[in-house]
């Protein structure tokens, strides 16, 4: 469905734009320190780290913000934050995955339910949604990267699984395991990527009208505006005539 990327598998953001671009550098940000704590702070020695910094590029993070969130890891001023991952129903059965790292395990989780309820949703168990979504790495070209079987030839060779092209642009998927090799690959056959990060991809996409639809953004909103969330991924689909409105 044309246009409909912006709504699954990425971080939903609206509001005032640098109000926006200042809350999403402040999680590249923290996801950069934690990746650069729990390993080698060279990105040529840490898949983390590495992947942390093409995400903080692709979003046109500056260079000097990126040097000081691994130095912040380095001179041990890091804040030791828990990785979460949270699983619930939102509205129109639709499922979420939400990953989250924080300080307060009891603050985080407080304010995930409550977003989850006030949309008329629920959290559940571990394992609740994540048997309906594949946890693959995926990574992002442009369409002037190359043609779809320039892009298909460099993928098969890197060892990713599965490629989709459009006028937008040419998606790449591979095992979770093998992100940091196949990145790798497709770099010196096709450039620096757009992007390329770990995902949950959903195996099937639930159709909402535009109320339900609304619901769930809602929700997603509040859900990117938690400065402890850090990705969400969802399984929901809209309709080209419903997505015109939700984003006259």
């Amino acid at each position: 469905m044309a246009g409909h990327s912006q709504f699954k598998n990425i971080m939903h953001r609206k509001g005032k734009q640098d109000a926006v671009r200042s809350k999403m550098f402040g999680k590249l940000a923290k996801e950069i320190t934690v990746a650069a704590k729990m390993g080698l702070p060279d990105p040529n020695m840490n898949p983390r780290l590495r992947m942390a910094i093409l995400a903080a590029r692709a979003e046109n993070m500056p260079k000097d913000n990126i040097e000081r969130a691994i130095k912040k890891a380095t001179g041990g001023e890091a804040d030791a934050y828990e990785e979460i991952r949270y699983e619930g129903r939102g509205p129109g059965g639709v499922m979420l995955i939400v990953e989250a790292l924080t300080d307060n395990r009891n603050r985080t989780s407080a304010a995930v339910r409550s977003y989850f309820t006030k949309a008329g949703g629920e959290l559940g168990a571990s394992g609740s949604a994540t048997f309906l979504f594949d946890h693959i790495g995926e990574i992002t070209y442009p369409a002037a990267a190359g043609d779809a079987d320039t892009v298909m030839e460099a993928a098969i060779e890197a060892g990713a699984e599965d490629v989709t092209s459009d006028e937008n642009g040419h998606t790449i998927f591979c095992a979770f395991a093998d992100l940091s090799d196949v990145s790798k690959g497709l770099e010196a056959k096709l450039g620096a990527p757009a992007s390329a990060k770990i995902i949950w991809k959903p195996q099937n996409l639930v159709m909402l009208d535009e109320e339900k639809a609304q619901s769930v953004m809602k929700l997603l909103d509040n859900l990117d505006n938690d400065d402890d969330v850090q990705n969400v991924f969802s399984n929901f689909e809209v309709s080209d005539e419903v997505m015109a409105k939700l984003t006259a």
